[in-house]
């Protein structure tokens, strides 16, 4: 693929491993393209992740993407993230391309010797995202996955070097320090490669830098003499940074407020999806929030004002997995004390009578007895729900606003009367209900993903939820929109940007 004279210019951002700081250097990159005026787009071929989003264009993309969509100023769309793999087992993901999911595959099959014609046809997905990108943007940029050096996946690459070699794209190599062994990441790295990619790299980057640059300058010198890259740009670490996961669960975090805090319990199940949800909570000066694994017993001390289930790729396995090591009897305790409940998506669908998946769309085919403490039924059907949403939570005081996205397999039906917890609607259509409180009021559950991110939203679940007098939910947009502008800062401080935009244009005089 040979770049034509009006075609964006293109940089792809490559890591030493996973969780180097691609995606937020990526995120940092697009802003600061943005700020200097330049129509700019993220894109990245191939993505693991089960944390996603719904694009503009009624699709579903990695929530990397869609954070980096955000820093560009302009609205996520499918070709963003055109190939998406979703684990739902140890062995198996979905495959979503162009925004719609085509199959489930083994790993065996999308990875292994006989996986040529496959990724051959996802290529050929890429390409076309990519190509459009390329005539609508003034620069692309790329983000890799995991680390080009994974020499077991080197045939048939899509995501890092075999895109950057078709796409004929610079690329640049970052490397986290905070992991220790940074010059070893960098040069170990480069010597895996073959001399055509080694050629393909432009430059080195190290992030979360710590310290006196002093004591690393000497290390920086021989890096560049070794590797004959010049290295970009060190990268300070970057606390608090409000941005949104791609898959890690971010740690345990306490209540910077002195008062009593709402302490809130996320179940952690082995497939669980989209605990961004849960950011406004993190960063609720009010509320304890504690990440509990169900892969075993619940701790005789685990206590909680409100549990939350999440959601789930995989809503019966992981149903069965939680009720094999206890919890629904866990959870029984926590009810009879008086505590709060609630389910978002798969989590939702749990609480139900029962989840039916005739067609064995998630695992194998059949019918999981729910945790019976909401009246209703799941059928989990083939044709994934995908939307951005606005709409009501009527709940405990006034309705408030919510606004959030939906992304489920299947249909939940209530099995008698009862009054909605939102109504919701998509693209100025007619109100649909979602969602219930039991009759005894300690049991919710709701379709709405971004549910907590809306502040009145958020403060009205955490009073039903037995948070008293307390109004400070956070503005999550402003957060992410401060952090990313921070990020930027820092980029066109640490950077050598003129290089940078140097060896993306090397006709530029």
């Amino acid at each position: 693929m040979t770049p034509s004279a009006s075609s964006a210019l293109t940089l792809m951002v490559q890591g030493t491993a996973s969780d180097a700081g691609k995606t937020t250097l990526v995120a940092g990159l697009c802003r600061v393209f943005a700020r200097r005026g330049l129509r700019v787009a993220p894109f990245k071929p191939q993505n693991m992740a089960l944390n996603s989003a719904v694009t503009s264009d009624g699709g579903e993309i990695g929530r990397a993407q869609a954070l980096q969509a955000i820093a560009c100023g302009v609205p996520a769309h499918t070709d963003f993230n055109p190939v998406l793999l979703k684990p739902q087992s140890d062995t198996g993901a979905q495959v979503i391309v162009q925004g719609r999911a085509l199959s489930v595959v083994e790993a065996k099959d999308f990875f292994g010797p006989g996986a040529r014609h496959y990724k051959q046809k996802m290529m050929a997905a890429i390409l076309d995202s990519f190509e459009r990108l390329r005539g609508d943007y003034q620069r692309i940029v790329v983000e890799g996955a995991g680390s080009p050096a994974e020499i077991n996946l080197r045939d048939n690459d899509i995501a890092n070097m075999g895109f950057a070699e078709v796409a004929d794209c610079p690329v640049i190599l970052v490397a986290d320090i905070d992991k220790g062994g940074v010059f070893a990441q960098l040069y170990g790295t480069l010597m895996l490669l073959s001399e055509s990619e080694q050629a393909r790299v432009k430059g080195l980057v190290i992030n979360r830098f710590r310290g006196d640059i002093g004591l690393l300058e000497s290390g920086l010198t021989m890096i560049e003499e070794l590797t004959g890259k010049p290295v970009l740009g060190v990268v300070p670490y970057l606390d608090n940074l409000v941005l949104d996961a791609e898959d890690a669960i971010t740690r345990h975090t306490v209540a910077s407020s002195d008062e009593r805090p709402l302490r809130v319990v996320v179940l952690v199940t082995p497939r669980i999806s989209n605990h961004t949800d849960f950011d406004a909570l993190r960063l609720h000066p009010r509320v304890e929030l504690t990440w509990v694994h169900v892969g075993s017993a619940p701790a005789q001390c685990l206590a909680a004002d409100l549990v939350i289930l999440p959601g789930s790729k995989a809503v019966r396995d992981d149903l069965t997995v939680l009720k094999t090591n206890g919890w629904q009897q866990w959870l029984n305790r926590h009810l009879r004390y008086g505590g709060k409940l609630m389910g978002i998506c798969g989590g939702y669908q749990m609480l139900g009578q029962c989840i039916d998946d005739p067609q064995g769309i998630e695992s194998a085919a059949g019918s999981s007895e729910g945790l019976g403490y909401l009246p209703m039924t799941t059928r989990l059907e083939i044709g994934k729900q995908l939307r951005n949403v606005t709409g009501i939570l009527h709940l405990e005081g006034e309705p408030c606003a919510v606004q959030g996205y939906e992304i489920h397999c299947g249909q939940s039906e209530a099995l008698a009367e009862h009054p909605p917890l939102l109504l919701l609607t998509t693209n100025g259509g007619e109100p649909q209900p979602d969602g219930m409180v039991s009759d005894d009021n300690q049991v919710l559950g709701t379709y709405l993903h971004g549910v907590f991110d809306s502040t009145e939203a958020c403060n009205a679940l955490l009073a039903w939820a037995g948070l008293e007098h307390s109004r400070q939910a956070v503005a999550l947009d402003q957060q992410r929109e401060a952090s990313i502008n921070r990020l930027a800062d820092t980029l066109e401080t640490h950077l050598n940007l003129d290089l940078l935009e140097q060896q993306m244009n090397p006709h530029k005089p």
